[in-house]
């Protein structure tokens, strides 16, 4: 075997560091950052079905009203954290009584791996609130579906929201908030 000369060294070392910078590149996306994904959905409306007519119910006892739509009973405004943060988050009952999370006007930086969390930890301003939302409890709802925009994201059945008083855009590879709401009863 002969020696290696200095001019392997050199290519070795290149290979090694384009190596390094695309497996950084692929691991931060940094274009993430100057991409946007916009949504816009409507609200999800679930069929209604209208109570059938009782004959053993005396005709002057009252009839209780179910909602025949969408009922906001939670909501908050998003505050900045990592990354600049606007909109709103609300909590949508839906006439056949499942729940949807909805952010509306949401406008956030895109990046890697971004979740939508319900969390038990309390909202706080600034760099103090970057990194709680995952100390505690908290609920993986879905992929961020875009970084602006509209969109619902379905309350798993067996989750009581009402145990997670705030939303947190997470982003799971850096585990880090990109900005959160706190939810209070409407």
């Amino acid at each position: 075997m002969g020696r290696v000369t200095r001019k392997q060294r050199w290519a070795a070392v290149v290979v090694a560091g384009v190596v390094v910078a695309v497996a950084g590149l692929l691991w931060f996306k940094p274009w993430a950052l100057w991409v946007d994904e916009t949504v816009n959905e409507a609200l999800p409306s679930a069929p209604t079905t209208s109570p059938k007519p009782t004959t053993d119910a005396p005709p002057s006892a009252p009839a209780t009203p179910s909602p025949s739509g969408p009922v906001t009973v939670a909501q908050g405004s998003f505050i900045s954290h990592e990354h600049t943060t606007k909109g709103v988050v609300k909590v949508v009952r839906l006439a056949d009584g499942t729940h949807t999370l909805r952010l509306e006007g949401l406008d956030t930086s895109n990046g890697p791996d971004l979740r939508v969390w319900l969390s038990d930890a309390p909202v706080k301003e600034g760099k103090a609130g970057w990194g709680v939302f995952d100390d505690g409890k908290y609920v993986d709802l879905a992929k961020l579906k875009g970084n602006k925009g509209d969109q619902n994201y379905a309350l798993p059945a067996d989750v009581d929201w009402s145990a997670y008083p705030s939303v947190s855009i997470w982003c799971d590879r850096f585990d880090v908030s990109f900005g959160a709401a706190a939810l209070a009863r409407a």
